[in-house]
């Protein structure tokens, strides 16, 4: 069994030592990453998926031990994939094992959001007591801004495949769970989920490559 070690600090709490078993026994599993890195390399989504599912859940565990909170480490846990998709290639090899390095990647992410989040509640803090009054616009520049955003999302949904699409339309749209998803599609429940999870990191590319 290998375990990779990861070493961090909260704020008033002792040095904490996250201990995770991230595969199972030897030079196979090490191999095995490295094949789904090469394709990884040449954007090869079937490789992405692979290396999501052997290893989400122990970047979730780390992040979730350091944010203590669940919907901000699940969003943590995307942003680092949508990173190690965009920049595989800064992974060097020589200088070690995949996991520890994906692993180092999300502790990074995850104390970055928790700074970030310290800074935004130390700017609240220091606000006066009395802040200036706030313009509102017109309704009709509301209803602009409104149109123009629901314009940009189905731009965006229709670069989707199909089944992306119609996966995430049943999601978020009429508010069905990955269950019913998959039932009323009649595909398995992993399929569907990855459908989902795929389709929302590709939105979310998209979306940062045009603001």
């Amino acid at each position: 069994m290998v375990f990779a070690v990861i070493v961090f600090r909260e704020r008033k709490k002792p040095t904490l030592v996250f201990l995770a078993a991230f595969t199972s026994s030897g030079p196979n599993e090490v191999s095995r990453d490295a094949t789904l890195l090469s394709r990884l390399l040449q954007k090869d989504v079937s490789a992405f998926e692979q290396l999501y599912d052997r290893h989400s859940r122990l970047v979730y565990g780390l992040v979730l031990r350091i944010l203590q909170q669940a919907s901000t480490s699940e969003e943590v846990v995307q942003d680092v994939f949508l990173q190690l998709w965009r920049n595989a290639d800064q992974y060097d090899s020589s200088r070690g094992p995949f996991v520890p390095w994906l692993c180092t990647m999300a502790r990074n992410r995850a104390l970055d959001h928790l700074r970030l989040k310290s800074e935004r509640q130390r700017r609240r803090e220091d606000q006066p007591d009395e802040l200036p009054s706030v313009v509102v616009a017109p309704d009709y520049e509301k209803a602009f801004d409104e149109k123009r955003r629901a314009e940009r999302v189905r731009a965006l949904m229709a670069s989707l495949t199909p089944q992306q699409k119609k996966a995430i339309e049943l999601a978020y749209f009429e508010g069905l769970s990955h269950s019913e998803i998959a039932a009323t599609l009649k595909e398995p429940l992993g399929t569907v989920k990855s459908w989902i999870r795929n389709g929302l990191l590709r939105l979310k590319e998209r979306l940062q490559a045009t603001t």
